[in-house]
């Protein structure tokens, strides 16, 4: 494909002045960034990762980098490390800078002092809080107030390399797909906005860093035991890796939306570990309160709303439990 495809001469011409980027790139949270890039830069090759099997199916799939980047006529370089062909690549495309949003590797220190601007990673967290592979998942775990994004150099350690610039956005109340989308755009708009004048920026302190280790499976499982706030958190920090389950009236269940009970609600008192069908909306009783489950998806049937679900129960009360 020719990259300039669509493309006056004039616009063209336009574009070869400007500085000229390499964005390495996987995930959705990263395709603003490019998008918003390739508005404003020369965006002379699009790094990421190889197609993979990236929903149920078992067909490979484009990464959403990938998809995006075609769309705008940008060459594309596939690779899930930095090789030797991979780094001759990166070379020739002669680059001002390196951006990077979630691209999924680690680049050696080759990479990172390849382009004579260096290497610039968006960060979806407000460092130096939440370091690491999870910053968004984890951000709604702990029940943060406010999140963001960081545009920082790239360095040795992960994510300690001193940020340039900073955007914040609350937290309470979203999932982390809608976190996600907002904060890419976030990224996006902030990278394009401080990239021309990068220079330096703010040391980490080191005494408020927290680590956003990768979200396990069982991390998001729903447990009786546990706050009524602390199981809420985590079905808006779930995903299709890593679900909010639990067994819900004998049988298991992702639950896809909840919210703590209302102090309205007409269910005012339920035990850990039980449930409750009422007015068709279904309550589940924690340690220190109670949660309505708005949304589940049994196993093996599709996703539905809690008075569909409550249609089919024959009783009004029950248990619930944690996946052993």
């Amino acid at each position: 494909d020719c990259p300039n495809a669509g493309q006056t001469e004039s616009e063209v011409a336009e574009k070869g002045a400007l500085m000229r980027v390499v964005f390495m790139g996987t995930p959705a949270f990263a395709v603003p960034s490019l998008r918003a890039l390739d508005a404003a830069f020369d965006v002379a090759l699009v790094v990421t990762r190889p197609d993979a099997v990236r929903s149920r199916g078992k067909k490979l799939e484009p990464s959403p980098v990938k998809e995006a980047a075609l769309e705008l006529g940008l060459p594309v370089l596939e690779t899930a490390r930095m090789t030797p062909e991979a780094l001759e690549a990166l070379r020739a495309a002669q680059a001002d800078v390196f951006c990077v949003a979630a691209y999924g590797c680690i680049l050696p220190s080759e990479v990172l002092t390849m382009a004579p601007a260096g290497c610039v990673n968006v960060h979806a967290s407000l460092l130096p809080r939440w370091r690491g592979a999870a910053p968004i998942q984890r951000c709604i775990l702990a029940g943060d107030a406010e999140t963001g994004v960081s545009i920082m150099r790239i360095g040795q350690g992960v994510d300690t390399g001193d940020y340039c610039a900073q955007a914040s956005c609350s937290v309470p109340g979203k999932t982390a797909d809608e976190l996600t989308a907002e904060l890419g755009q976030l990224g996006g708009d902030l990278l394009v906005k401080m990239l021309p004048s990068i220079v330096g920026g703010t040391v980490q302190d080191e005494s408020l860093v927290t680590h956003a280790a990768k979200i396990s499976k069982a991390e998001m499982r729903l447990d009786p035991a546990a706050s009524a706030c602390d199981n809420v958190r985590r079905v808006l920090a779930s995903s299709d890796a890593a679900p909010a389950r639990c067994v819900v009236a004998g049988k298991a269940a992702r639950i896809v939306s909840a919210q703590e009970a209302l102090a309205s609600s007409s269910i005012s008192n339920l035990d850990a570990g039980a449930l409750a069908i009422h007015d068709k909306r279904l309550y589940m009783g924690c340690s220190d309160g109670i949660i309505e489950i708005l949304e589940l998806k049994p196993d093996g049937k599709r996703a539905m709303d809690a008075a569909s679900w409550a249609a089919g129960q024959r009783e009004r009360e029950g248990s619930w439990e944690t996946l052993s």
